[in-house]
């Protein structure tokens, strides 16, 4: 047996159930590290309430003083249709599939089932959408005629609320970069630019500084820089976790696709992780389906993922932005 030759096809509550589910709700989904909406209704709108700010009146004994109702403010989420496909040569798809089952401690190599095989593709299919659904949340651009080009992520939203000035944000250069105490003086000028309503949010652990690698590398130098026993324990054992007066700092990990495009290549944002959304719909759609199958023509193994996604940003008075220049 050198070649897989099945063919699987997953629709309905299959797609949801197997694939999507199990990665964009839980602990994966907490990953991602943003808000995920997935199978909303179709068109996706978020809705977000402005609460009353005095709610307690003097009692009377009759008669309404709760005055206006709260305000309400709504987006829609731009949703595309995209779909996913990956093609191995078959005698190289075998040898990947059979690796990660011959790594499983529990596997009996003379009784292999067809159930087993399934899983290990499946498992290989669902980490390759993910990770394209985690790059193009970040850096897609649908205006490109090439690339991470499905829908909009997160840094073409920022780059058009920049040269609309809708947002609040600094820019900094690459001489900023070379000093590691520069990135707490860009720390704390996100932090003092932001409102007070989004400071008193600080308690509710959803607060996040969202930085690319460099600036992610560069607070790890200025915690090098501090304490012998903190030098010490960051030199050799690393951070773990990094976060700045308790806030988490994030580094977001794109750093290797970013010079391919047009977006912002090095920066920091400040914002609640709510106020970033990504949505995910395999459900309202007709045709969407996962399908992995044996093509004898070409002796391809062929994999194919059709469903909905986008993103939006809630509440741009809400986020806090650097960049380089």
């Amino acid at each position: 047996m050198n070649y897989l030759e099945t063919a699987k096809q997953y629709t309905g509550n299959d797609v949801d159930r197997i694939f999507f589910r199990p990665m964009l709700k839980g602990p994966s989904a907490e990953e991602l590290g943003v808000r995920i909406l997935y199978n909303m209704p179709l068109p996706t709108t978020v809705q977000y309430w402005d609460g009353q700010r005095n709610l307690l009146h003097k009692f009377s004994s009759n008669g309404w003083v709760g005055g206006a109702p709260s305000k309400k403010y709504q987006k829609t989420i731009d949703m595309q249709r995209i779909k996913a496909e990956m093609a191995f040569s078959a005698a190289d798809y075998f040898s990947l599939v059979y690796e990660q089952i011959t790594a499983s401690p529990d596997v009996n190599m003379e009784d292999l089932t067809g159930t087993q095989l399934e899983q290990v593709e499946t498992e290989l299919f669902k980490r390759a959408i993910a990770e394209n659904i985690r790059t193009t949340m970040w850096i897609g651009d649908s205006s490109l005629s090439a690339g991470y080009n499905s829908f909009n992520g997160f840094l073409k939203i920022l780059k058009e609320c920049v040269n609309e000035e809708s947002i609040d944000y600094d820019v900094y250069s690459m001489q900023d970069l070379e000093d590691p105490s520069y990135v707490v003086k860009l720390f704390d000028n996100l932090w003092e630019n932001a409102s007070e309503r989004m400071r008193v949010m600080k308690d509710e652990g959803q607060l996040v500084y969202f930085v690319t690698s460099d600036i992610y590398r560069l607070y790890e130098k200025y915690l090098d820089s501090m304490g012998v026993e903190a030098s010490f324990v960051g030199t050799t054992d690393g951070h773990q976790t990094l976060s700045y007066h308790g806030i988490p700092v994030v580094d977001v990990k794109v750093n290797a696709y970013l010079p391919a495009t047009t977006l912002h290549q090095s920066f920091c944002l400040f914002t609640d992780r709510r106020n970033l959304v990504l949505a995910v719909n395999t459900a309202d759609m007709p045709g969407n389906e996962v399908r992995m199958w044996y093509n004898p023509d070409e002796m391809e193994n062929r994999q194919r993922a059709v469903f909905m996604a986008g993103c939006e940003i809630l509440d741009e008075n809400q986020l806090y932005y650097a960049y380089l220049d």
